[in-house]
């Protein structure tokens, strides 16, 4: 690999001679980013904490778990295409501001959803209204950024998500161990209605053609191009789906009694890490190469995830700092993927389809995620425990990895617009 130094001149250059108007960092760009750091946080601090408290509350299995916690996902995914299509018909931001208040909402229903019917009920209107506020917030950015400085835009408002994975899932781990499930629930209502005051102030103009009649047809929904790289992208959610929600249960298992939450920490600092060099590289053309590097890492990871049971039964004394280590190569690779799939998507879109291709890639990961709460709550109470879950999760990983060197990648490089 050519790891050249990077100019210094030319960039003070091109920094010297920016307009005035390429200012990036306005008002409303820092409410942006802030308030959507405190709805993931929101969003983030109940994450690890749920299926605990269905267990722990209603005397849940961990399939019904699974199956519960994946509605919230599957909403999502159904609402996305049409969330899609109509932000691309009406104004975002009225649309923007609606999604957030009803996803701030639902929160209010935790605390007195007292069977899990009703709580299955209250996942699935939660998971339509996070599909709404999702696919309108990474549309509605674009309208409050520079062009000129997009990818830059971009990159800080997508810290602005790793930021609450790396706080949320602690602290609610940690007030789990001291506090209530009640006291986790109004600390997510409180910063997310936080966050819905400072998305108040936010202003743009508004860049879509409001009120533009358009016609109704399959690839106004969907990317159909990016359907062989949404496989792929598809089976690392599952891994991902069963980390991200199973992670607390498993930690137990194995004996961790503490700390679990700095598994969450720890994951996201490998993901601001690594967005850093897969920025660079996907800038330089070589998407495929970074997705294949990140695949290859979040494989590994996930089987040592699976092996981490055998090495606790052989040398308990290694299992928190193996458990650990996982977590940041686990990041690593995860944020090597994100930030080129997410690219590799809008490169097989024209520019007046890009909501469709951001839906499409959220779409895939979504149905991922949610195969992977159902498969991963499955096997977690039988056929093994979590540790076949995880060695399901890293064989669903190789098999993208493949996909995608032998079909996906040369698709991708025959039909990309740029």
């Amino acid at each position: 690999m050519d790891w050249k130094v990077i100019p210094i001149r030319p960039i003070i250059k091109y920094m010297s001679h920016s307009a005035p108007n390429e200012k990036l960092w306005t008002s409303s760009f820092i409410s942006a980013c802030f308030s959507n750091f405190l709805l993931f946080f929101a969003f983030y601090l109940l994450l690890p904490v749920l299926p605990l408290y269905l267990i722990e509350e209603f005397d849940a299995s961990k399939t019904t778990a699974g199956v519960v916690l994946s509605a919230y996902t599957l909403a999502a995914l159904l609402a996305r295409p049409i969330a899609a299509f109509v932000l691309d018909m009406y104004k975002r931001k009225p649309l923007f501001i609606l999604a957030f208040f009803l996803f701030i909402a639902c929160f209010v229903g935790y605390p007195f959803a007292n069977s899990i019917f009703l709580f299955l009920v209250l996942r699935i209107f939660h998971g339509i209204a996070f599909g709404f506020i999702t696919t309108a917030s990474n549309s509605f950015i674009i309208d409050i950024m520079p062009s000129t400085r997009r990818g830059e835009g971009l990159g800080y408002f997508g810290v602005s998500n790793t930021l609450a994975m790396a706080l949320g899932p602690m602290i609610s781990l940690m007030m789990h161990e001291t506090s209530t499930f009640q006291t986790i629930f109004l600390i997510a209502i409180i910063t997310g209605s936080v966050g819905f005051l400072l998305a108040l102030t936010i202003k743009a103009a508004n860049k879509n053609e409001a009120g533009k009649q358009q016609e109704i047809s399959l690839d106004r929904f969907l990317l159909v191009p990016g359907l062989h790289a949404g496989f792929c992208l598809g089976l690392m959610g599952i891994s991902f789906g069963m980390v991200s929600t199973f992670v607390a249960i498993y930690g137990k298992e194995l004996g961790i009694k503490s700390g679990i939450g700095i598994f969450f920490t720890l994951m996201s600092v490998g993901m601001i890490a690594s967005r850093l060099v897969a920025g660079k590289m996907v800038d330089r053309g070589k998407i495929s190469n970074v997705i294949s590097s990140g695949l290859l890492f979040c494989g590994i990871s996930i089987a040592f995830l699976g092996a981490l049971v055998h090495i606790n039964h052989v040398l308990q004394m290694l299992t928190l700092p193996v458990f650990y280590l996982i977590a940041m190569f686990m990041g690593w690779g995860y944020g090597l993927l994100f930030p080129a799939f997410n690219t590799l998507f809008v490169n097989l879109a024209p520019n007046n389809r890009r909501a469709t291709a951001s839906s499409t890639y959220m779409t895939t990961w979504d149905i991922g995620i949610g195969v992977g709460l159902i498969v991963g709550g499955r096997l977690g109470d039988s056929f093994g425990g979590f540790s076949t879950a995880y060695w399901f999760g890293a064989f669903a990983t190789a098999v993208s990895l493949i996909y995608f060197k032998a079909i996906a990648s040369p698709h991708f490089h025959q039909h990309k617009l740029r």
